[in-house]
């Protein structure tokens, strides 16, 4: 029988449980500003931005650096999990005198389980920074074309 879920990533131990956290907080938080971004250049299309381009593409290029510090460190967060979570395996040997595969198999499961959540984090923070720094680097070009175009 399978036992494994993703609660067990928030109520294993407390290293586990820290690292979950972070990576939840920073994929809510990096949902909030993918969110935004989406609002802000649907209403760039209705109503395009005018003015000087460097003033006028700042929010465009608004909390971009947080998307591209999620899409870097949440992989390694993931990864200290894993790391926790090995060695907490390796402890469960020695504390049990036993290598049998029920004492690894639970820490194992709870270490790549953090490596996933850290990956889930990730993956689209990465895609939406590209995305989105691509839209405002064409956006701050089209806005420079206008400005000495006109």
């Amino acid at each position: 029988m399978n036992t494994f879920s993703l609660w067990k990533l928030f109520t294993t131990d407390v290293v586990t449980a820290i690292a979950s956290v972070v990576l939840v907080v920073f994929s809510v938080l990096s949902w909030a500003v993918i969110v935004e971004k989406i609002r802000l250049f649907r209403h760039a299309r209705r109503q395009r931005p005018t003015g000087n381009p460097d003033v006028a593409i700042r929010p465009f290029d608004k909390n971009l650096w947080f998307l591209a510090m999620v899409a870097y460190i949440s992989p390694f967060i993931g990864l200290f999990g894993t790391v926790w979570g090995v060695m907490d395996s390796f402890s469960s040997i020695g504390a049990n005198q036993s290598v049998s595969i029920g004492v690894i198999a639970p820490g194992l499961a709870i270490a790549l389980g953090t490596t996933a959540l850290g990956l889930i984090v990730a993956i689209p923070a990465a895609i939406a920074h590209q995305i989105f720094s691509k839209r405002a680097d064409d956006l701050y070009d089209s806005l420079g074309e206008n400005k000495h175009g006109a």
